[in-house]
C-alpha cells in the first residue's frame, strides 16, 4: 500500500497517529495528567536502565498493556483510515500511515502501517536479536524464553526512551515526498514524532491536525479538526478526499 517514490503527477499523503485515534477504544493511553500507569516513572518502566535494574516491573507493566489487546477493538477512526489509504492508491497516489502506538488496531483494520515506537503484540530476544508475534503469553509472573536460542527471557518489542524509533528511514523518504500530511490523535510533546509536522509543512505539504485540544506544535497555516477520533477523522479524511479529487470514501 505504500509507494514512496510517486512521480511528478501523483500525490503522497503521510498520516501520523498518536494515542488519541485509540482511546475511542478504550486504549488506555501510555501516560495520563499525573504520570505513568500505576504511578510508575519513565525511568522505571521505559528505558533501558529500567529494564536492566528491575526487568520484573517492567515485564508486569508491558504485560497488563498486552493484556488488555484481547479487549480492544478498531474503532471508526481506524476503518475510515484504511478505506481512505486504498482509495488513495487506487487513484494511483502515493499513501504512507505512520503510528506511534504500540497496540495493533490499525493492523487488525486493515491497514499497512509502519509502528515507529514498536508493537506490543511482539517480543524481542536481547540474546541473538530473534522477533516473534506472542498473543497468548500475558501472564505478568512469568517470563518468556526465546523459541530460538533459549534465553530465558524476552524483552517487550517497544521503543523505550533513549532508543532509536523503528523505520526512520522509509519514514524519512515518506516525508521527503509528503504532499499532504495529517496528524491524529497526537500531541506534539514525543520527537522525532512531534517534528513531522513541521517538516511536513517544510516540504509545502497541506497540513490537517486532529485531536481532543490543540497540540503544542499547532501551527496557523494547519487545518486543525478539534474533537473525539472516531467522530472527527472520517469527516477530516473526507476533506482531504475531496482536497485528492478522490470519490467520497
Amino acid at each position: 500500500m505504500t509507494n514512496l517514490h510517486p512521480t511528478a503527477r501523483e500525490r503522497h499523503v503521510v498520516v501520523l497517529t498518536g494515542a488519541g485515534i485509540s482511546a475511542d477504544s478504550g486504549v488506555r493511553t501510555f501516560r495520563d495528567h499525573g504520570g505513568l500507569w500505576e504511578g510508575h516513572r519513565v525511568e522505571d518502566v521505559a528505558t533501558p536502565e529500567g529494564w536492566e535494574r528491575d526487568p520484573r516491573l517492567v515485564w508486569r507493566f508491558y504485560q497488563e498493556r498486552r493484556r488488555q489487546l484481547r479487549s480492544v477493538q478498531p474503532n471508526a477512526a481506524h476503518t475510515a483510515l484504511t478505506a481512505f489509504a486504498r482509495a488513495v492508491v487506487a487513484a494511483g497516489h502515493g499513501f504512507t500511515l505512520i503510528t506511534q502506538n504500540v497496540d495493533d488496531l490499525h493492523q487488525r483494520a486493515g491497514s499497512d502501517v509502519l509502528p515507529m515506537h514498536g508493537e506490543l503484540q511482539k517480543l524481542r530476544c536481547e540474546a541473538c536479536g530473534t522477533v516473534v508475534v506472542d498473543t497468548l503469553h500475558v501472564d505478568p509472573g512469568r517470563f518468556v524464553p526465546c523459541p530460538e536460542c533459549g534465553h530465558p527471557r524476552l524483552r517487550p518489542h517497544i521503543v523505550w526512551f533513549g532508543e532509536m524509533p523503528f523505520h526512520m528511514a522509509a519514514i524519512e523518504r515518506a516525508l521527503a515526498h509528503c504532499t499532504h500530511f495529517a496528524a491524529i490523535g497526537t500531541s506534539g510533546h514525543v520527537y522525532p514524532a512531534a517534528g513531522m509536522l513541521q517538516q511536513a509543512r517544510a516540504c509545502g505539504a497541506i497540513t490537517w491536525v486532529q485531536a481532543l485540544e490543540p497540540p503544542v506544535n499547532l501551527d496557523p497555516r494547519d487545518r486543525f479538526r478539534q474533537g473525539r477520533a472516531a467522530l472527527a477523522v472520517p469527516v477530516l479524511l473526507q476533506e482531504l478526499a475531496q482536497e485528492l479529487g478522490l470519490p467520497t470514501v
